[in-house]
């Protein structure tokens, strides 16, 4: 899911899309990805996603974007491509990666350029993707714009230092690249299974603990109220306390935090052509925030209609 704000009064206020063209570079099954993308609808709308507020739509629903990365690529040396972060860790794995995934950051910069975006929420760690964004924008704009008249106006980040990265149940970044995510809306069991998963050191159950450096209290720390928090960081540090009680207890602030979503997540499953119908709107709306500017990016590249 990516998310940019609009900077035109007449639009919605916000833009977020489900990113199935970059889940191609991992996921090549068509029923898995048809699959993917419904469940993230779903997933929103559950948590409180407000159609009339904003537009949600599917990214390869508003296909033009996919020319202005064209576009974009004639304006970046590999060089800076083989820098990325996702693409040398491949790299360094051993792995060999798809011209997909080394080309990863223009179609983000694209996703983001082409709704004329001016405020993009992200994680720290995709922090040089938006750098890569703001760097083609300043390129664009020098080689086909008049100074005062640049098409693209530098996005800028939002990121919320206190949740910009979490930790996943191996300790690494959570992501279902890693498989290492809990699943808010998976069913009890397995829920639990994956909470209870969460690796921990093997500091014996008598003995103190430092929440700080504790996988499972950095989870605590996004659900429970400052009192909370306090009172299991000091059960931590006294001892006695184990991590599997850790762990019972960020089940409970889980299921507490989500049980409204979770069970309006089961009415919408429900309603599937309710669920198109707010992506078929959304990417309308998508389609009528690009049409200016990509027309414009074709007048001054010279990419005329015959």
């Amino acid at each position: 899911m990516e998310a940019t704000e609009s900077t035109s009064p007449s639009a919605p206020a916000a833009f977020y899309f489900i990113v199935n063209y970059h889940a191609m570079t991992t996921v090549q099954d068509a029923e898995q990805l048809r699959q993917h993308t419904f469940d993230v609808a779903l997933d929103y709308l559950a948590l409180g996603f407000d159609p009339d507020e904003a537009a949600l739509f599917v990214q390869s629903d508003v296909p033009a974007v996919t020319e202005l990365m064209w576009i974009f690529f004639n304006l970046l040396p590999t060089s800076h491509l083989e820098k990325g972060v996702a693409y040398k860790e491949k790299v360094e794995a051993g792995f060999s990666p798809s011209a997909g995934l080394f080309n990863y950051p223009v179609l983000q910069a694209a996703d983001i350029l082409a709704y004329g975006g001016s405020l993009v929420p992200v994680g720290a760690d995709q922090k040089q993707n938006l750098e890569m964004a703001r760097d083609l924008a300043r390129r664009f704009n020098h080689r086909f714009c008049p100074d005062d008249e640049p098409l693209f106006p530098l996005p800028e980040p939002h990121i919320l230092d206190d949740v910009a990265v979490i930790p996943g149940t191996d300790g690494r970044k959570m992501s279902k690249s890693y498989d290492n995510t809990i699943g808010i809306f998976d069913e009890d069991e397995t829920l639990k299974e994956k909470v209870m998963s969460i690796v921990t050191d093997s500091t014996p159950l008598d003995e103190p603990k430092d929440p700080e450096t504790c996988n499972v209290f950095a989870l605590i720390s996004l659900f429970a109220d400052d009192e909370t928090q306090q009172e299991i960081a000091e059960q931590y540090r006294a001892g006695g306390y184990g991590y599997g009680h850790a762990k019972q207890a960020l089940l409970g602030l889980i299921e507490d935090h989500f049980a409204e979503a979770r069970a309006r997540r089961k009415k919408l499953k429900q309603r599937p052509d309710y669920v198109r119908d707010v992506l078929r709107s959304g990417a309308e709306a998508a389609r009528e925030q690009m049409a200016p500017i990509l027309e414009r990016v074709r007048e001054v590249t010279g990419l005329v209609r015959t």
